[in-house]
């Protein structure tokens, strides 16, 4: 079977390369395959008379490097196929460190594929650096890696930085968890005659870094303090707040205890969306990501989950509910993705409800209570076919509301009344507006303008008691003018 030896050049120096392989670049009767020329053995060896095809000129045809490392691939497997000897490939360092075409090489099963030695250059990394491995480090390639993958409590080493471009991709992902002057390390041709180290602000990453494939960015182990911002250290905290030396208000709580504090955190989350206030919507999202991490602290003490079975179980969940993004399937339309989401979420509980209104939450107010009851029946047919309809039972039901009043009979007022409110649920529906959050917005709007009414009274030294209704209604009509300014002026900005 065809074959191509991979041979590695190691971390820059030719006095590095093993005897064996010197001698077989050495005599080698035929061109040497180099992913790049770009490596000073490479220099050494062309003045000794051996004969390089590099794969240069693809990166300069290709604008993603995964595209370019897959040519490479196809090339020397299609060589390999042809060439009556085996075909030799250099790659820089060792083929198996960072060298994402000898992965590629040795999953195709066309051509035989043998790796022939090269010295890595991360043993002289810990020398240069004088880093222990044993502390824990994570070597990741600057050309394909996110940042939910750093380990930032880490040695972090990044390689592949081949130019200020890519530099500068990784100085940004940095800069999501670091301050701009943390210092890292350009670490130049370990190993070698021509090794430099250089510490640099981060910021500069992409201003003082000489681009080079011998280049490699060292990141120091965090501190804790700098990483504030992460999911792990707030999970940290919660497990701080409720250990054995925690807070006694936190170590006392339980599901059942925090029911109304969490409850009351969604309204405020809804309030700060509603005053479209970034940072009091950063601030709410928190104190409800707070009570997720307690809710999961108290099943991990107890036993029961922790936060990974959270976190699993609404991954899994979201995975399997939106097939038309994960799998094949296809929605096109809002409908058709609610339509798929209602008959995998049957699929999930097993076994068909008794009635389709079963699944509502037993504590929701009563006027999304009526929202969810209205919009379930209304999924199965149970609906007036126009808006219009809705509209004259309302007025049917205002009628009625009416005659219980003349009557003075109250319990059939109260039964009234709500019947009322069920078709405002049932209207809002129609128009897709929340019952619930249509309301908290008037209730709002009532308090601001009221309390306008006070601050214009005691201004004037007077009291609801002491001014008539057409005064109070002015002031209030002149709160309405100063909202609706203050609106224009904001859109006008």
């Amino acid at each position: 079977m065809k074959q191509i030896e991979v041979i590695g050049l190691g971390a820059g120096d030719l006095d590095q390369l093993p005897l064996g392989i010197y001698r077989k670049l050495n005599q080698a009767q035929q061109t040497v395959y180099a992913r790049t020329l770009d490596h000073p053995v490479i220099e050494a060896l062309e003045a000794e008379g051996v004969s390089f095809t590099s794969f240069d000129s693809l990166y300069e045809e290709e604008e993603q490097f995964g595209a370019v490392y897959h040519r490479i691939t196809e090339k020397l497997v299609e060589t390999a196929k042809t060439s009556e000897s085996s075909v030799i490939y250099a790659v820089p360092g060792h083929p198996m460190l960072a060298e994402k075409t000898v992965q590629l090489l040795l999953k195709q099963k066309e051509v035989e594929v043998s790796i022939a030695g090269g010295q890595s250059y991360l043993d002289d990394l810990f020398t240069a650096l004088q880093i222990d491995p044993i502390e824990g480090f994570q070597f990741v390639d600057g050309t394909d890696f996110r940042r939910n993958q750093l380990n930032l409590r880490n040695h972090l080493f990044i390689c592949q930085v081949y130019d200020t471009f890519i530099a500068s991709e990784v100085k940004l992902t940095l800069l999501e968890d670091l301050p701009p002057d943390y210092e890292i390390y350009i670490v130049e041709a370990a190993g070698s005659i021509a090794e430099k180290m250089e510490k640099v602000p981060l910021e500069e990453l992409d201003h003082r870094m000489e681009i080079s494939n011998l280049t490699t960015l060292y990141i120091p182990p965090v501190p804790e303090g700098y990483l504030h911002h992460t999911f792990s250290f707030l999970r940290e905290v919660m497990a701080i707040l409720r250990g054995p030396d925690g807070c006694p208000w936190d170590k006392k709580q339980t599901h059942e205890s925090l029911r109304h504090h969490t409850i009351e955190e969604v309204y405020e989350l809804i309030e700060a969306i509603d005053e479209e206030d970034d940072d009091h919507i950063v601030e709410e999202l928190g104190d409800l990501l707070m009570h997720i991490l307690l809710h999961s602290q108290i099943g991990e003490d107890n036993g029961y989950f922790t936060i990974d079975d959270v976190i699993q179980s609404i991954s899994d969940k979201m995975i399997y509910r939106h097939p038309h993004v994960f799998q094949a399937t296809v929605a096109d339309t809002e409908e058709a993705v609610l339509q798929n989401w209602d008959e995998l979420k049957k699929q999930e509980q097993g076994k068909e409800r008794e009635s389709v209104l079963d699944g509502i939450p037993a504590h929701l107010p009563a006027l999304a209570k009526a929202y969810k009851l209205v919009s379930k029946a209304g999924k199965v047919g149970f609906e007036w076919g126009y808006v219009d309809e809705v509209w004259e039972k309302l007025k049917e039901e205002m009628n009625e509301v009416m005659e219980a009043v003349q009557e003075k009979e109250w319990s059939d007022i109260e039964e009234e009344l709500g019947d009322v409110l069920f078709v405002l649920a049932n209207i809002s529906r129609y128009y897709k507006v929340n019952p619930e959050i249509a309301l908290e917005r008037a209730n709002r709007k009532f308090n601001d303008r009221f309390q306008y009414i006070e601050k214009k009274l005691r201004e004037n030294n007077q009291t609801p008691e002491t001014v008539s209704l057409q005064e109070m209604d002015d002031y209030w009509e002149e709160a309405k003018k100063i909202k609706l300014r203050e609106e224009n002026e904001d859109e006008i900005r």
